[in-house]
């Protein structure tokens, strides 16, 4: 028994050793381990008890974009270029030799990066991405474009697939767009590891989504509208109205006429370099806190559905949103003092010009797509504002109906100095109180501004005030 005893005893002083022992250790040594072993290793365990976050905490972030070199040696394929058109995020149109492209054009999409949507249907974060690559190319003194092999590619919509290399000054190495803006947390991934800097790009990702950065944070976007309707640009309705016909948009624009209770919206499209523009029709009840943001030059955002204009033959936006209590969901003023831009366009490229734009839509599945359509020029130019000189008054009608509101209107054949006829449709005008009548335009020649205009299956100026037309003989 006492031998037992003692054999208690001699367990209980080793276990009071060992206690003592463990709790002498420090937090980043392991007993019996070299001293440091652990330093710089992360821990799973969130400081807050009981949680664990399965993102590694970035102390230090990596700058991938300059890790990455430029190696002009390579077998790839390089060329300087300047800047032709931002377009958003992923894509800019450069301007390059004609030996590149015979266009002079380079349409590039950037290799390895997928950046949210910000010229057709409106997606979070799209115009912070399209914000931030434009502000780093505007600060380029270099740009290069690299092929990802020994030859140019195109996507299936004839874009150049390329990385795009800035720098802002001689002294300074490249650096490489594409993975600032995974690593910026801008961009999701695009094939991102099956290409030459796919090791940089997937760390890029990786650390934009442990840093919870833009697309991977999990907020809102204060600039993306989250309510019920359909976030979209001018082009969108305008190119593929049939598909909104009846839906709610929101939507963004500069005012740029108020008549006839309706409001004349439009918006350049940098990527097709023309206005795109929607009349929005608000009737004889809207409230006047709305009423008080319609000026000329006011950029607003409004809500409403897309309708068509049978009588006019055209689509416009009607029903506009607006509850004081329901700021979120309601048509806004943006900002005030826009220029109110009539571009200068000559007769025939009013008359038979046609452009090809690439249009968002979707296919039967409901998914996001982009395919080429062709349209005559005016038609995508409907509604803009327009500016045309020099052009001779051949004819001109008056219309006379009794107890028409248009009686006293006039529409005037014009000839440009190339033969082509244009019509020129005016309201009714007044000057000094007196009503304009034909004697002021017949055989004289004129400069007009005025907007995009439909009648009867053809294209017109239509012109709103005396001072839209300017008598030059």
């Amino acid at each position: 028994m006492k031998k037992l005893l003692q054999s208690i005893a001699l367990l209980l002083l080793l276990c009071t050793l060992c206690s003592l022992l463990l709790a002498c250790t420090g937090p980043d040594e392991v007993p019996g381990g070299d001293e440091g072993q652990n330093e710089g290793q992360q821990t799973d365990k969130d400081p807050q008890e009981g949680n664990t976050d399965p993102d590694p905490v970035i102390t230090d972030p990596v700058d991938y974009a300059g890790q990455v070199k430029l190696d002009l040696s390579s077998e790839t394929l390089k060329q300087e270029v300047t800047i032709h058109i931002y377009v958003d995020g992923d894509t800019t149109h450069f301007k390059v030799p004609k030996s590149i492209e015979a266009s002079g054009i380079l349409k590039a999409r950037y290799l390895a990066v997928n950046t949210p949507e910000s010229t057709g249907t409106i997606e979070e974060w799209g115009k912070a991405a399209s914000n931030f690559t434009k502000s780093k190319l505007k600060s380029a003194t270099s740009i290069i474009v690299e092929s990802d092999n020994d030859q140019w590619n195109h996507d299936s919509n004839g874009r150049m697939l390329v990385w795009v290399w800035y720098r802002t000054s001689e002294n300074e190495d490249y650096r490489n767009l594409n993975i600032e803006l995974l690593q910026n947390g801008l961009a999701i991934a695009s094939n991102s590891a099956n290409n030459r800097y796919g090791t940089a790009a997937m760390a890029a990702i990786a650390q934009a989504k442990a840093q919870k950065l833009y697309v991977y944070s999990g907020e809102k976007d204060p600039n993306f509208y989250y309510g019920s309707s359909k976030p979209v640009t001018l082009k969108t309705i305008r190119t593929n109205p049939d598909q909104y016909l009846g839906v709610n948009v929101a939507f963004e624009g500069v005012i740029t006429r108020i008549a006839n209770n309706t409001v004349y919206l439009e918006d350049y499209d940098e990527e097709d370099g023309i206005y795109y523009a929607m009349p929005a029709y608000y009737g004889y009840n809207a409230d006047a806190d709305l009423l008080s943001m319609f000026r000329v030059g006011n950029r607003v955002k409004l809500i409403g559905s897309v309708q068509y204009y049978e009588a006019g033959g055209t689509y416009q936006i009607s029903g506009l949103k607006y509850n004081v209590r329901k700021p979120d969901e309601s048509c806004t003023l943006i900002s005030t003092g826009n220029e109110v831009n009539y571009p200068l366009t000559d007769a025939k490229t009013f008359a038979s010009s046609e452009l090809t734009v690439l249009v968002a839509s979707q296919n039967e599945e409901g998914e996001s797509i982009e395919e080429e359509k062709t349209f005559s020029y005016s038609a995508l130019a409907m509604d803009t504002t327009i500016a045309m000189n020099g052009l001779q008054v051949t004819k001109i009608y008056t219309t006379k109906t009794e107890g028409s509101s248009s009686k006293g209107a006039m529409t005037l054949t014009c000839t440009a100095s190339d033969g082509t006829t244009i019509s020129v449709r005016t309201e009714v005008l007044r000057e000094n109180g007196e009503l304009v009548t034909e004697e002021k335009y017949m055989d004289k020649t004129i400069d007009v501004r005025g907007l995009v205009d439909y009648y009867d299956g053809n294209y017109q100026i239509r012109v709103f005030s005396v001072d839209d037309i300017d008598v030059k003989n």
